[in-house]
């Protein structure tokens, strides 16, 4: 590359301006009080606005089945 081709470190800047990360925006949960992103359903309670979005009982169940099944197959060894 030739050097009168070369970006300045002001243009190669201002470009790099918009790539700074910002925080994630969390809220408190109005059931349970653990915090939840912003409108998503809460991870803790499967409520969003006063609904039931997520069945938590179903959800937990089939994370129990997950792990049960992969811990069968390490005791059998």
């Amino acid at each position: 590359m030739v050097n009168r081709m070369r970006a300045t470190r002001a243009h190669r800047d201002n470009r790099r301006s918009h790539h700074a990360l910002t925080n994630i925006q969390t809220t408190v949960c109005s059931e349970c009080s653990s915090p939840r992103l912003r409108h998503t359903a809460c991870g803790n309670c499967g409520k969003y606005r006063g609904k039931v979005i997520i069945d938590m009982s179903v959800a937990i169940k089939k994370a129990e089945k997950k792990v049960k099944s992969k811990t069968a197959p390490a005791e059998s060894k």
